[in-house]
C-alpha cells in the first residue's frame, strides 16, 4: 500500500467517475485503475461499485475512503512539521469566507500579509458556511473565515472580531426620524434579506423574529449584501448590514444608518480549521495579520450581544 494509491482512492470518491479522477492526479485512467486494482488485490476487498455510473465506494470502501482521508492527511503532516522546524514560512493556504466578509475583509490584510511572506501562496473562494465545513472535513479547505459559534465536532474556532448590526434605511424612510432602532419597530414587508443558505439571513432573522420577507407584490432576496442596499436605495425599505459593509458607504449612505437601541446585535467571525490540521504557524501569522487589520474596539466580545442561528 502507497500514499499514492489512498490519493486515487480519494479522488476517485470526490469525482465519481476514473477518467475525471486521473486527470486531477496528472495520470493516465490506465494507470490510476491498475494502482487502485493493486490495492484491492491487496486488501482483499472491492473498493468501488464499477457498475454504476457515476461510481459508488462499497460499504466498506466508504470506510476506508476515510481512514484513507486521514492518513493523507497526516503524511503531509510531515513536510509542513519539517518545514516549521526549520523556521520556513512557505506552503499553500486553502481559503474560504463567507459572501458577507470577503468582499469588506480581503482588502484589509491581503496585501500585507504576502508582502511579509512572499513564500506563501493563498488561494481564497467565496463559499457558504455549510460548503465550508464540509470542505474542512474532506480535507480539500485548509482553513475557513465565517461566523460563529459553530460547535462542529473536530472544528476547532478561534474567533478574531465581532461586528454590530446596524440598519440600513431607503430615503425617506420613517425610521430616519429615530435615533436608534428596536427589533419591534421592524417590519417584514418592509426588510430586504439574503436568499436561503446564508449565515447572515439567519442571525437577521433570529434577531427581528421575522418568518421571512418581502413586499405586498414584489419578493426579492439577493445573494449578496450588495444586492440588498441597492434595492434600498433604489426602492425603499431596509436592510441589515454588519459592521464592516459600512465603512466604504458613501456619506450620505451612512447618515441612513441607524444603531439598535440597548446591548448592539453582533456577530463573532472566527478562523476555523480541521482539528488535525498542522500548518499552525501559518494559521498564528494569518489571524495575527487579520485582527491587526481590524479596527480595535471590534476585537473585544464586550462590543455586542452575539446573535446566533435559529
Amino acid at each position: 500500500m502507497t500514499i499514492q494509491q489512498l490519493e486515487y482512492l480519494i479522488a476517485v470518491d470526490k469525482h465519481r467517475h476514473f477518467g475525471h479522477a486521473a486527470e486531477s492526479c496528472f495520470v493516465t485512467q490506465p494507470t490510476l485503475s491498475a494502482q487502485l486494482g493493486k490495492l484491492e488485490k491487496e486488501l482483499g476487498v472491492i473498493l468501488f461499485d464499477r457498475s454504476k455510473m457515476p461510481v459508488i465506494p462499497t460499504e466498506i470502501g466508504v470506510q476506508i475512503i476515510a481512514q484513507a482521508k486521514k492518513v493523507v492527511s497526516e503524511s503531509k503532516g510531515i513536510f509542513e512539521l519539517v518545514a516549521q522546524l526549520k523556521g520556513d514560512i512557505s506552503g499553500t493556504i486553502k481559503l474560504a469566507i463567507i459572501p458577507t466578509l470577503a468582499p469588506y475583509l480581503l482588502h484589509l490584510f491581503i496585501r500585507k500579509f504576502l508582502e511579509k511572506y512572499p513564500n506563501v501562496k493563498l488561494e481564497v473562494q467565496e463559499m457558504v458556511t455549510e460548503e465550508i465545513v464540509k470542505r474542512l472535513k474532506n480535507d480539500e479547505l485548509d482553513l475557513g473565515i465565517v461566523v460563529t459559534p459553530l460547535e462542529e465536532n473536530g472544528i476547532v474556532e478561534k474567533p478574531m472580531f465581532y461586528e454590530k448590526f446596524y440598519a440600513y434605511l431607503s430615503k425617506n424612510h420613517p425610521l430616519l426620524q429615530e435615533k436608534e432602532i428596536r427589533p419591534s419597530q421592524i417590519k417584514s414587508e418592509d426588510l430586504w434579506i439574503l436568499q436561503q443558505g446564508h449565515c447572515f439571513r439567519d442571525q437577521v432573522i433570529n434577531f427581528c423574529d421575522q418568518a421571512s420577507s418581502g413586499h405586498k407584490n414584489f419578493h426579492y432576496e439577493s445573494g449578496s449584501l450588495e444586492g440588498l442596499k441597492n434595492m434600498v436605495n433604489r426602492y425603499q425599505g431596509m436592510t441589515l448590514l454588519p459592521e464592516l459593509a459600512t465603512h466604504e458607504l458613501s456619506e450620505e449612505e451612512k447618515g441612513r444608518l441607524r444603531p439598535f437601541a440597548g446591548t448592539a446585535p453582533t456577530r463573532e467571525v472566527s478562523i476555523i480549521l480541521n482539528r488535525s490540521f498542522l500548518k499552525q504557524k501559518l494559521v498564528e501569522l494569518l489571524y495575527r495579520e487579520i485582527s491587526e487589520a481590524i479596527p480595535h474596539e471590534m476585537t473585544s466580545k464586550a462590543h455586542g450581544k452575539i446573535v446566533r442561528f435559529k
